[in-house]
């Protein structure tokens, strides 16, 4: 998956991939996580969001996505 590179003080890059709703996470500290079953309007206003590290703890972190670790 394609991730693009967001200005985060700890996330590197998102990604998303429609056909199955996972939404892909890169860490400035290298890790890289999947979530399953993200609707792509999370992922979108995660991309809008004046702190994308604040908004993945609300949008994606706290609402409960299983995800797997992918490095």
């Amino acid at each position: 998956m394609d991730r693009d590179p967001v200005e985060s003080t700890s996330i590197r890059s998102v990604g998303y991939d429609q056909e199955s709703s996972t939404l892909e996470v890169e860490f400035i500290k290298g890790a890289v996580y999947a979530y399953s079953d993200v609707p792509e309007d999370t992922y979108l206003s995660l991309l809008a969001s004046e702190s994308i590290g604040a908004a993945f703890s609300k949008l994606v972190k706290s609402a409960g996505y299983e995800y797997e670790r992918k490095t």
